[in-house]
């Protein structure tokens, strides 16, 4: 906590925030039991928060900050999906058994006797599969527009993972489409959810291009973070229609970070994800209800300070580099408006251009994406 604040020092606004948070985010921590420890006494509903809370406890407090009539469904969307992933994620997992898995995952919602033993990195994870039925029979008291959003994109989602668990990505169409089935697919999940809820009305619902791209821009800027962490965990992401340009392998960048060369193919990287912003503000016109706007513009507003500080830097290459915990505390416990949003991403875009050198590769290309996100801006304003 105090290296924390330390880092946040000179911004007393994003101190303040942190103290507040730390304290309203006891009501929302689950209790310091063990997952499985809690699973043999709590009831379903308590269990799924609780294990929201184990599983991601920022997002968890995010989630439960949204109104009564929407935060069940999209705690039990997230639970549904991280079990997903977990399946998708063991690499002990064999092949032959997982596939099938991944491609009916969604009839298992209706599911009360289904658990599984034994699979994930983690202990959570694991014990949330082995408690799988409390998810159920939570998800069973949803409304039924809630039900089959989720169902419908639970199913999307596995017969896509189970798609490129034998499948390289090798084009920016691969990694357009990876990145889809993996978050696209959340943001049009989400809207669902958000007319489901009767918060927002069914143009939203309608928007599945906006809504994916909310998508596909966290999961590509979470995708160039995560380089060097997927890397060494045998895990690969960028697309080799990028890299190739740039080395004859991927793990060549790690060796070399400070290279011209390294960094112009993070740069490239980073260009490919911002292309995406004005597809993102676009959807966010359309979010009437203030805490789903801020529900749904808090990770943006990550996303875009994450990127300012992955461009061309080649820490990104040889470790984690993370944006301050005082920014996302302040977005967490203020509201943010939507000039506020606009006023970020400004702020983000005049840092990325301040690192762009003329002269070096995809230079012209970043600024001009960034003209276009400037243009949107501005129609928006």
């Amino acid at each position: 906590m105090l290296l924390t604040l330390y880092k946040s020092a000179l911004r007393p606004i994003e101190i303040k925030a942190l103290l507040k948070l730390k304290i309203k985010g006891k009501a929302y921590a689950p209790p310091k039991e063990s997952l499985n420890e809690l699973a043999q006494k709590l009831d379903d509903k308590a269990f799924c928060y609780a294990a929201l809370g184990k599983v991601s406890r920022s997002f968890s407090v995010v989630i439960q900050q949204l109104p009564e009539n929407l935060k069940d469904a999209v705690c039990v969307f997230y639970l549904v999906l991280r079990a997903l992933d977990t399946i998708e994620d063991d690499m002990q997992f064999p092949l032959e058994d997982k596939l099938p898995l991944l491609e009916t995952f969604h009839t298992k919602t209706y599911d009360e006797k289904f658990s599984l033993s034994g699979i994930g990195d983690q202990d959570d994870y694991r014990v949330l599969l082995e408690n799988y039925p409390k998810v159920v029979r939570m998800f069973k008291t949803l409304n039924k527009d809630s039900q089959k959003t989720i169902v419908d994109i639970t199913a999307q989602m596995g017969k896509g993972m189970a798609e490129f668990a034998e499948k390289e990505i090798d084009t920016l169409n691969d990694f357009d489409l990876y990145c889809h089935y993996v978050a696209g697919l959340v943001g049009i999940g989400l809207s669902g959810l958000f007319v489901a809820s009767r918060l927002e009305t069914l143009p939203l619902k309608d928007r599945n291009g906006t809504s994916n791209a909310m998508g596909l821009f966290l999961q590509k800027t979470n995708i160039i973070r995560d380089y060097h962490e997927d890397l060494y965990a045998d895990r690969t992401f960028w697309p080799k229609e990028v890299w190739g340009q740039y080395a004859d392998n991927l793990d060549d960048f790690a060796k070399d970070p400070e290279s011209e060369v390294s960094r112009a193919c993070l740069n490239h990287m980073v260009t490919d994800a911002l292309q995406h912003i004005p597809d993102c503000l676009e959807y966010l016109k359309y979010v009437k209800d203030e805490q789903v706007f801020r529900f749904s513009a808090i990770p943006q507003i990550m996303a875009i300070a994450t990127l300012c500080k992955l461009y061309n830097n080649p820490k990104v290459l040889k470790g984690v580099v993370k944006v301050r915990k005082g920014l996302a505390a302040k977005l967490m416990i203020y509201a943010v408006s939507r000039d506020a949003v606009y006023k970020y991403f400004e702020k983000g875009l005049r840092k990325i251009e301040k690192k762009c050198k003329n002269g070096t590769p995809h230079a012209e290309q970043t600024k001009k994406q960034i003209a276009v996100i400037r243009l949107k801006i501005q129609e928006l304003s």
